[in-house]
């Protein structure tokens, strides 16, 4: 079974155009801050680009391949 942070890595691979906290929370129907942890781990590695738009925030992958 894959861990949380691996199905964040592979939903932000997929959407090329970046997605908010919230749109991974609800499309992995896990909790927002399980998503930010996550995230948090993957931008501490580098791994993820995040662009501010407002009050949002977008989070793009930018690691290699894994």
């Amino acid at each position: 079974m894959k861990t949380k942070k691996e199905l964040v890595i592979e939903l932000l691979k997929k959407n090329l155009d970046g997605l908010t906290i919230i749109e991974i929370s609800k499309k992995l129907k896990i909790s927002r801050n399980t998503v930010a942890v996550a995230l948090a781990e993957l931008k501490g590695a580098e791994q993820v680009r995040i662009r501010p738009i407002g009050k949002a925030k977008l989070h793009y992958w930018k690691g290699g391949r894994k």
